[in-house]
């Protein structure tokens, strides 16, 4: 499951569902309900098969040779499908509505039950990670296992850091009422979560999605009184989310130490495929372009007139950019532009709508941000979004189709391959919002909205690179203080945070101290630690991708799309050097960040 949180929408109050009212997804291609029987006869059925698969493999793995080893893993990947099946349909259900206790209950359920089967199927990893390496190697190299070869040989990468298979049950067992149950609370209180707005007869409540598109309204007044309501509302729920930051950040603490990984970001790196200099290149380089970042907000400043932005003002709307687009309006405008590039890409992009694979409206109790699930390849993925009309939204429709796309095409490899480490996870989302940018940067003439545009594009790119960066940079102060001085009071996180995020803005920006609590609220700490610094690594990426497809044309397009069927079939490294893209160089992150500062240089020529 890939979330959209890092960017919001912009909204004025919105009547309950919007202008996507009614745009709710199927499930049942999934399951007809909680209750339908095919959902616990598939977990039934899988156990049985998982058991039967341990009697025929268990103490035997080492002795396979490669056809047998090849046929054991099709069978693995065969048999472990209706997990996933029932683990995404559970994880949507909850989702589209966290309020109902029967959707937190299945969840729950079907984590137990995946662990029940997990712990039966470990036994094959452990014993395969095992095997002598000279023999591993052998076996890799034959032609028999080569459909295979890249499973087999990344699993490898992990030897030096699993446990006995007993330990691996206990913390397999553990995690569901351990950081699963951390991380299921986190959605619960912040879907939950009430923002107070305006007084008197006038006062509203309203959710997190609602309270911070007001961070975009044009009325100044408007967007600070949304960003203290933000706050005031956090400050009530701060001690619960305290707790849970300060739990799951000790629990990986824990997990590092029992696997013996270097550093709390060493795990996260092994997962993305990535080496660990190579991300210490991505950040540093980044961290040295927040210059950038400070130009462009005394710009701003400058083209909204005020003496000096505040935190609140960060996304106010330049003028030009009052343009507002219903659920429709952008279903077609993202379709076209994809359309323009692919329409191989924008037929599976229609079907989401046509076959309801997507979920946009708003509503109370949903989950807030938006992602695409890739489910299993039997099926389809699915979106979530929280669609308020602003021009963000968009942005934000056209990013979770390019996910939706990317994994529809990559549903042919296979469950163990269909999905991407997170460094290529983000292709085909950030490449589909340049694709519509560029769309609409075409066809708009008037020069104060094109200024709009591209300043939005680039507030976004600042959000997906630099933001990305100095939330990375928060995490790993976060955990190495959290492993050396122990529990966290709420205030000390609040200085860490604020230690990232003074740097990328400099002078231009003034945080207020409300913001030290903002942190609260950010999905990925929780559910995925060090994820953000993937996002940096994807909007770099497509935009040497860009520049790829603006030098070669025509002849761009299929090769893309085979980067995308390809999924996670080999590293990020070697699926991109057939496109002729050498990550492993240090100097490659600095093509993209000068691609950046030359949209911010056109951005000062358009104001002047």
């Amino acid at each position: 499951m890939l979330d959209r949180s890092p960017r919001r929408s912009a909204a004025e109050p919105t009547a309950a569902g919007g202008s996507a009212a009614g745009v709710r997804w199927d499930l049942s291609h999934l399951y007809a309900s909680p209750d339908d029987p095919a959902l616990e006869a598939d977990l039934d059925g899988m156990l049985e098969d998982a058991r039967r698969f341990a009697a025929d493999y268990r103490g035997r793995v080492a002795e396979l040779d490669a056809a047998a080893l090849a046929e054991a893993v099709d069978r693995l990947e065969t048999l472990q499908e209706p997990a996933g099946r029932a683990g995404s349909y559970a994880g949507l259900l909850f989702a589209a509505d966290t309020a109902d206790p029967r959707h937190g209950a299945l969840l729950q359920h079907i984590q137990e039950r995946g662990t029940e089967i997990h712990n039966e199927l470990l036994f094959f990893e452990l014993e395969w990670v095992a095997v002598e390496e000279e023999r591993a190697q052998a076996l890799l190299a034959d032609p028999a296992l080569a459909a295979r070869r890249h499973y087999l040989g990344n699993a490898r990468r992990y030897r030096p850091h699993v446990l006995s298979e007993v330990e691996e049950r206990l913390l397999a067992e553990s995690a569901v009422t351990g950081s699963s149950a951390f991380s299921r609370l986190f959605d619960q209180v912040m879907a939950d979560a009430r923002f107070r707005l305006g007084e008197g007869d006038a006062e509203r409540e309203v959710g997190e999605e609602e309270v911070l598109a007001l961070l975009y309204d044009p009325d100044r007044d408007t967007r600070k009184a949304a960003a203290q309501s933000l706050t005031a509302g956090l400050k009530t729920h701060s001690r619960t989310l305290a707790f849970i930051f300060n739990t799951l950040v000790h629990d990986k603490a824990t997990q590092d130490r029992l696997r013996d990984y270097p550093s709390p970001l060493a795990s996260r790196n092994l997962d993305n495929e990535i080496e660990t200099a190579s991300v210490e290149s991505l950040l540093s380089s980044c961290v040295a372009r927040y210059p950038l970042v400070a130009r462009y907000y005394r710009l701003k400043a400058r083209l909204l007139d005020l003496p000096q932005l505040e935190d609140h003002d960060r996304y106010a709307p330049l003028p030009g950019s009052e343009t507002r687009m219903d659920f429709a309006a952008a279903r077609d405008l993202v379709l076209a532009a994809y359309a323009d590039f692919s329409p191989r890409m924008a037929e599976i992009a229609k079907r989401f709508f046509d076959e309801r694979w997507i979920d946009a409206e708003l509503r109370p109790g949903k989950r807030g941000g938006a992602f695409s699930a890739s489910t299993v390849p039997s099926v389809h993925p699915y979106v979530l979004l929280n669609y308020t009309d602003n021009l963000r939204d968009v942005m934000t429709v056209a990013h979770e189709l390019g996910h939706g796309v990317h994994q529809h095409l990559a549903a042919a490899r296979g469950l163990f391959e269909q999905n991407t480490p997170l460094t290529t996870a983000e292709t085909a989302s950030v490449f589909g919002e340049m694709l519509v940018f560029r769309r609409l940067m075409r066809e708009e003439k008037d020069p104060k909205t094109r200024l709009a545009l591209l300043c939005g594009k680039l507030e976004d790119a600042f959000a997906t690179v630099f933001r990305q960066v100095a939330m990375t940079r928060f995490e790993e102060a976060l955990h190495a203080a959290r492993r050396s001085e122990g529990e966290l009071a709420m205030e000390r996180i609040g200085e860490l945070w604020m230690d990232a995020n003074r740097p990328m803005f400099g002078d231009s920006v003034q945080l207020s101290d409300d913001y030290a609590w903002w942190w609260l609220y950010i999905p990925h700490f929780v559910h995925s630690p060090f994820y953000c610094y993937a996002y940096a690594y994807g909007e770099l990426l497509v935009l040497a991708l860009l520049h790829r497809y603006d030098e070669e044309g025509e002849a761009f397009v299929p090769r893309y799309l085979e980067l995308l069927a390809a999924g996670g079939s080999d590293t990020p490294q070697a699926l991109l050097s057939r496109m002729g893209i050498d990550v492993s160089d240090p100097g490659f992150w600095d093509g993209g960040l000068s691609l950046l500062e030359g949209m911010v240089a056109e951005a000062e020529a358009l104001a002047g």
